[in-house]
């Protein structure tokens, strides 16, 4: 579904990918993991148009999207959950779930996808007509991830979802990333410094150190890969 080929990624002069490839298929739950300022971030910025790649191709179901505008992506079924949620504090939930389908025309079809977004997170139904600023950090992940699904993506890019969380909205959140995966049929493609929820979620896993890939494995090799274990894992 995704595939990113010797990417080189830049800001300014100073390069922060150095020829990374990495391959996700339809279905899966990709993560990719490392420490502050390795490059995972930036790794979803160049997937998602924001920080194109000088170097390299990035292709999406056998396309290259390396020169395609963000708006566009986004229209080809890209969404991408940014680190720190970035909702719009001022606009209700409910505006916030209809800027998320802003792309999209099927009003019949968006009012079933806020009712499903309200099921996989009963909180923000009780909290529809609260401007989103009032939210707390839960909430407003949770709101940032309905927000993302509302343009129906086929691949969901999430960029630390445990960041800054509580460890029981932690869990829940990830409880729901597996289901997302599972019953709305959405691929993601997971970046997250807590390795360890991260890999038990995911089907495969990469590892990135100083802006290249180190090591690539199943998520649970990974997880028990006595050098992951030592560096991320805290074992």
């Amino acid at each position: 579904m995704l595939k990113l080929s010797n990417i080189q990624t830049f800001y300014g002069n100073i390069q922060a990918l150095k020829d990374i490839s990495i391959e996700i298929s339809e279905g899966e739950i990709v993560t990719l993991i490392g420490a502050n300022g390795a490059g995972k971030t930036t790794t979803l910025m160049s997937v998602s148009g924001i920080v194109p790649p000088r170097t390299g191709e990035i292709e999406f179901m056998g396309q290259p999207i390396h020169h395609v505008t963000p708006d566009k992506i986004v229209s080809i079924g890209i969404s991408q959950v940014p680190e720190g949620r970035r909702i719009f504090p001022y606009l209700t939930v409910m505006e916030n779930l209809d800027m998320g389908a802003f792309l999209r025309k099927d009003k019949d079809g968006i009012r079933q996808d806020i009712e499903y977004m309200f099921g996989l997170f009963p909180i923000l139904s009780e909290r529809r007509n609260q401007p989103g600023g009032t939210l707390s950090g839960g909430e407003q992940q949770m709101l940032a991830i309905s927000r993302a699904l509302m343009a129906k993506p086929r691949l969901l890019l999430l960029d630390e979802p445990s960041l800054g969380l509580a460890p029981i909205i932690v869990r829940q959140i990830f409880d729901i990333i597996a289901k997302i995966n599972t019953e709305h049929k959405t691929t993601i493609f997971l970046v997250e410094q807590n390795a360890n929820l991260a890999l038990k979620v995911a089907h495969r896993g990469y590892v990135m150190e100083n802006g290249r890939i180190t090591l690539t494995d199943s998520a649970d090799n990974l997880l028990s890969n006595e050098e992951v274990k030592k560096a991320y894992l805290g074992i």
